[in-house]
């Protein structure tokens, strides 16, 4: 069993950030956050900022830019910063987290 995750925002997807290289990983695809052994903050946090993210897109056109202002995207960035250093702590040594976040 692979214990890595990739760590992205995607469009469409307001439940996790997290992305198994493994199309049949034990864990799902796109990660269940249910399945991973993190408390129920960081659960609670990731699928936050899943949900938050979509918010970043102009869903008139999806691959234009992003509605939001630079301090609205730094904030996000910041925040996704915090809770991938938490969720990197809470697994542990044993997990691998690719940040795969693209830049605005």
């Amino acid at each position: 069993m692979s214990n890595s995750l990739r760590f992205f925002f995607e469009p469409g997807v307001p439940h996790t950030p997290l992305w198994p290289h493994d199309i049949d990983s034990p864990y799902g695809y796109p990660c269940d956050l249910d399945r991973l052994p993190i408390s129920s903050a960081t659960r609670t946090e990731l699928a936050r900022l899943c949900k938050w993210f979509q918010s970043s897109i102009d869903w008139k056109n999806p691959p234009g830019p992003s509605p939001w202002p630079y301090e609205q995207q730094e904030l996000f960035s910041r925040q996704a910063d915090a809770a991938l250093e938490t969720l990197r702590h809470e697994l542990g040594g044993d997990w691998k987290i690719l940040d795969q976040r693209l830049p605005w």
